[in-house]
């Protein structure tokens, strides 16, 4: 009896140690596991399993299952939770460098934006909010943000006038609503499908996987693809959980971070051809306007940020990038 008691508690004593040579990662995130930016978080777990030989992991709690972006957030920031994923226009309140992101028409084309991002000064972005316990991993591809409406086609800005326009809790989003005639209103992601449903708002913005994932479609039988804002998604980790990590475990989650970002922007391509012909065939009507009639609308919110030096830096160096 005593020799299985020794045997049991060696047993007990090697599984303990095995556990405690792996560290797991818990990243929650609203997005459905369908999605792009899902699938590249999903590849990033993946990989740093096999770089770390599974001793350093990531678990994912994918829509919402542990809560709203708020509530993630916040929860990152008392360490309760590893890793969420935003929109860099979540962040503008924690990083005011991220609100360039809300400039409409700022970039030439998307691999404007991505040469932008993979630069130092975009990667100096990602550290801004570390006063605030939120550290930037790297930017996921969240394409360009355009309008659908529920009622009424859209082909001039004329045509957003008295429509009620869902925006997230970004002031730049909301400024460039209101300068296009729309009422901006800020409503949760999850509760936007009822919300259009009920008429609460008469259209929303976002890019074209981001519509036809949310089912959004199935109310909205426009979409105008004016391409207002090129708005990627943050990857996000706890600086607390950060803080506790090895040099090499930080080695391990830049470098795994890094390649699902290359992963995913050629993802995201193949997606939105995908998706764009999947909402066709559901009936929405996909409308291309003259874009310069959009800008030219919006051209005073450049003045704005202007006022602001830092921002100011900033954009002068995107534009001349």
């Amino acid at each position: 009896m005593r020799i299985f008691s020794l045997v049991l508690i060696t047993l007990l004593f090697i599984s303990c140690a095995k556990l405690s040579q792996t560290k797991e990662l818990k990243l929650g995130h609203g997005l459905e596991a369908t999605q792009p930016v899902h699938l590249a978080m999903q590849f990033m777990a993946d990989r740093l399993a096999e770089k770390s030989d599974n001793k350093f992991t990531i678990k994912i709690y994918p829509s919402q299952q542990l809560g709203t972006e708020r509530e993630l957030v916040e929860l990152l920031q008392i360490g309760s939770l590893a890793m969420t994923k935003v929109s860099a226009g979540t962040l503008e309140s924690f990083a005011p460098g991220m609100r360039v992101f809300g400039l409409p028409f700022l970039f030439r084309d998307k691999q404007h934006g991505f040469d932008f991002m993979d630069s130092e000064i975009g990667k100096t972005l990602l550290t801004q909010s570390e006063k605030y316990w939120l550290r930037g991993v790297t930017f996921f591809d969240a394409g360009s943000r355009s309008f659908y409406t529920k009622d009424k086609r859209v082909d001039t800005p004329e045509d957003l006038e008295g429509l009620k326009i869902r925006v997230m809790e970004s002031p730049s989003a909301m400024t460039m609503v209101s300068q296009l005639g729309g009422s901006p209103t800020p409503i949760a992601w999850g509760e936007l499908y009822t919300a259009l449903q009920q008429g609460v708002v008469d259209g929303a913005e976002n890019n074209p996987p981001s519509f036809y994932f949310s089912h959004h479609y199935e109310v909205c039988k426009y979409y105008i693809i004016d391409e207002h804002t090129l708005l990627p998604d943050v990857l996000l980790i706890s600086t607390i959980i950060w803080d506790k990590l090895t040099d090499q475990e930080k080695v391990w989650l830049q470098e795994a971070a890094d390649e699902a970002t290359i992963y995913q922007r050629k993802l995201w391509e193949q997606v939105v051809m995908e998706v764009l012909e999947e909402v066709k065939k559901a009936g929405v009507e996909i409308i291309y306007p003259d874009k310069s009639l959009f800008s030219s609308k919006v051209a005073g919110m450049y003045k704005e940020f202007e006022k602001d030096e830092n921002l100011a830096q900033i954009i002068k160096g995107i534009q001349t990038f």
